[in-house]
C-alpha cells in the first residue's frame, strides 16, 4: 500500500514544474523503488532508479545524487542476472561519465568479479572495504546480501 500512495503522491508533485517540486516527486519515487526491491519487485525498482538518475545527472544541483541511483539500479539487475548488471553498469559509465570514476561504480566492478569468479571472500572484503568510508545502510546491505547468497550456491544464482 505504501508503494501505492507514495506513486500517487509523486503523481501529484510531478504536475508542479519548479525544482522544488521535482526533488519531492523524486523523493516520492526513490520511496517506491526502495520498497519494490525489497519486495523483489526488481524490474519497478529498475526502472524508477534509472529515471531519476537520469532525470538529475544534468541537473547541477543534484547531479552528485546520480550515481547513487545507478548503483541502486545496478545492485537490482544484479540480484536478477549478473550479465543484465554489467551491461547496464557499461550504459551508466556511458550516459553518466563521472559514474565510471565513483566509489559505487568501483565496488560494483569489484563485486561482479568475485561473483564470476564464485569468490565469497573476495565479495565481503569489497563490501566491508566500502562499508568502512560510507556506511551501508539497512537497503543496501540487505540487497548486497541477496547478491552474496547467489555466489554461496543458497540458490542458483538466478533469485528472481
Amino acid at each position: 500500500q505504501a508503494i501505492a500512495h507514495y506513486e500517487q503522491a509523486a503523481d501529484y508533485y510531478k504536475g508542479e514544474e519548479s525544482n522544488r517540486q521535482v526533488v519531492s516527486a523524486n523523493k516520492c519515487l526513490l520511496k517506491v523503488a526502495a520498497y519494490a526491491a525489497q519486495l523483489e519487485q526488481y524490474q519497478k525498482a529498475i526502472e524508477i532508479y534509472e529515471q531519476v538518475g537520469t532525470n538529475t545527472m544534468d541537473n547541477p544541483l543534484l547531479k552528485y545524487s546520480a550515481k547513487e541511483y545507478f548503483f541502486k539500479a545496478a545492485l537490482c539487475h544484479f540480484i536478477v542476472d549478473e550479465l543484465n548488471a554489467k551491461l547496464a553498469l557499461e550504459k551508466y559509465e556511458e550516459m553518466f561519465p563521472a559514474f565510471t570514476d565513483s566509489r559505487e561504480c568501483k565496488l560494483l566492478k569489484k563485486l561482479l568479479e568475485a561473483h564470476e569468479e564464485q569468490n565469497c571472500e573476495a565479495y565481503t572484503e569489497a563490501v566491508k572495504e566500502f562499508d568502512s568510508i560510507s556506511r551501508l545502510d539497512q537497503w543496501l546491505t540487505t540487497m548486497l546480501l541477496r547478491i552474496k547468497k547467489s555466489i554461496q550456491g543458497e540458490g542458483d544464482g538466478d533469485l528472481k
